[in-house]
């Protein structure tokens, strides 16, 4: 629980924390500054970084999808059947056991940004234009199956999870972005108590890093819904920042 920080790093966490939540809130990949932060700037190893990492995760998520409702961006009622399939698929994430190497792993994840910025470059039109009706009846059960797989990978590696719900969510779902986002961060602040809690009882969780960098996390969650709020093209501007981050996100997974 000691947190054993410089001005230097109370300064870095405060501006990696805000650039985070805001990331996180908008696109996805924000774990991809704040795990190495907590790797090498206060010296946990990575099975613990990843498992504090999941406190500010969780926090932002409920700042920005409770500004979110405030705001009537997003409805979340009804959404249960995207939020239970990633629920259930992120608790089995999380228990799965790493039979990868770290590098294995970072090309894997790296491929997958390869491939999710294609998505989003190809036909880009998809992601601004209003779908209309949300998907409905059977067809909510058969998209199941692809919110259970991302929340599986949500529980094992939370950097980049956002992305692909927004991908789900917009491209499946029929959600606009800006709904997409509210909705996204409803299935990530669900699926954060359990897996905090399997992180916490595997003594995975450093409480005091995670909880400084939950404060400016949610700082950042709470200033990038009032951007959607008041910026009126908001989707377009949400559409450009997912192509950097996964952009750069797919770089960075093959250095």
């Amino acid at each position: 629980m000691n947190v054993d920080l410089s001005l230097l790093d109370w300064v870095l966490f405060a501006v990696a924390g805000v650039g985070t939540g805001v990331i996180n809130t908008l696109a996805g990949s924000g774990s991809l500054i704040t795990l190495p932060i907590f790797i090498f700037v206060c010296g946990l190893p990575a099975p613990v970084a990843n498992g504090t990492n999941r406190i500010g995760v969780m926090v932002q998520s409920m700042v920005g999808m409770s500004e979110m409702s405030r705001r009537g961006i997003t409805e979340f009622a009804g959404s249960w059947w995207v939020v239970l399939p990633a629920v259930i698929g992120a608790a089995v994430g999380s228990r799965i056991a790493v039979g990868i190497d770290e590098q294995t792993m970072n090309y894997t994840i790296g491929g997958l940004m390869v491939f999710m910025l294609i998505v989003l470059l190809v036909n880009p039109k998809r992601w601004l234009i209003p779908h209309g009706e949300v998907l409905s009846g059977r067809a909510r059960w058969l998209a199941a199956p692809v919110f259970f797989a991302i929340g599986v990978y949500g529980g094992f590696i939370q950097a980049g999870v956002g992305v692909f719900l927004l991908a789900g969510l917009v491209l499946i779902g029929r959600f606009t972005l800006s709904a997409a986002n509210g909705i996204k961060l409803l299935v990530v602040a669900a699926y954060g108590l359990p897996t905090l809690l399997i992180f916490f009882l595997q003594d995975q969780v450093h409480w005091g890093y995670g909880l400084a960098m939950a404060v400016f996390q949610s700082i950042g969650a709470w200033l990038a819904v009032r951007f959607v709020a008041q910026v009126p093209d908001a989707d377009r501007w949400i559409h450009r920042l997912l192509i950097l981050t996964v952009a750069g996100s797919a770089v960075l997974f093959f250095v």
